[in-house]
């Protein structure tokens, strides 16, 4: 038995999220069954994350085991021939075999998030499904960033948590989130160990309404210290966020 650690881009607009539904595809099934078609075992992907509908990624990091004899390079090129003739929007950008004992989620000690708006009148076209489009007006890129740090540190995230979210805690630890503007994108970057369901959606949606002048700066810090739902101003639209890096101590 071999661990073949992937890297995955894919577009989320095609799959109803990450891990498999019982109400349309997604990216874990046409990824499991192309493995089945190159090496013909049943196989279950292992991710770092679990992004939802819409929600797209650089480079996701999954893991299968597969007994087969096949080299990395082998498996990747196999896997996207039979993705690409599958007509599903993923790539294996890289394979690699490894120990048993690592796992694409249970040894990720980071997680690196983007998420872009296009702060524009025009609507999308190029862009379209890939982008939030803001309309409202020029966005404030450094009353957001200035907010933005208000969130940065250990604290009780249940404001911007999800209520479907499973996770045993609602306190994180945000390492990181940032926001600047390039031309007409504003973006904002997010890391941390691990996040809660629909979080960094949720930060980017409330500093959204900081960029706009709808929201004081110090409203980020008051809804942090809320800790209920009630206190979201907004949760932006999934078509933005990308899943960008998974972090390993034996990668550097």
């Amino acid at each position: 038995m071999t661990r073949f650690a992937l890297t995955l881009e894919f577009d989320g607009g095609a799959f109803m999220g990450l891990q498999r539904q019982a109400h349309g595809p997604s990216v874990q099934q046409a990824v499991e069954e192309a493995v089945l078609s190159v090496t013909g075992e049943t196989v279950t992907m292992h991710a770092a994350g679990r992004t939802d509908a819409g929600v797209h990624a650089r480079a996701m990091r999954v893991h299968v085991d597969v007994t087969k004899a096949i080299a990395p390079f082998r498996l990747m090129e196999a896997l996207n021939a039979r993705l690409r003739l599958a007509g599903f929007p993923i790539a294996v950008l890289a394979s690699e075999e490894k120990p048993d004992d690592w796992h694409a989620r249970f040894s990720c000690v980071g997680r690196r998030y983007l998420y872009r708006i296009v702060n524009r009148r025009a609507p999308l076209t190029l862009d379209k499904g890939r982008a939030w489009n803001v309309k409202g007006g020029p966005l404030d890129a450094l009353a957001m960033h200035e907010a933005a740090q208000a969130l940065i540190g250990k604290h009780d995230f249940t404001t911007f948590r999800s209520t479907q979210c499973q996770s045993a805690s609602p306190v994180k630890t945000l390492d990181l989130l940032t926001v600047r503007r390039e031309g007409g994108e504003v973006l904002i970057e997010a890391a941390a160990r691990s996040f809660l369901h629909h979080q960094v959606r949720s930060m980017v949606g409330c500093l959204a309404l900081v960029g706009l002048g709808h929201w004081r700066i110090e409203q980020m810090r008051e809804a942090l210290e809320a800790r209920e739902r009630q206190a979201l101003g907004h949760n932006a639209p999934p078509e933005g966020l990308y899943f960008m890096q998974a972090i390993y101590p034996d990668e550097g």
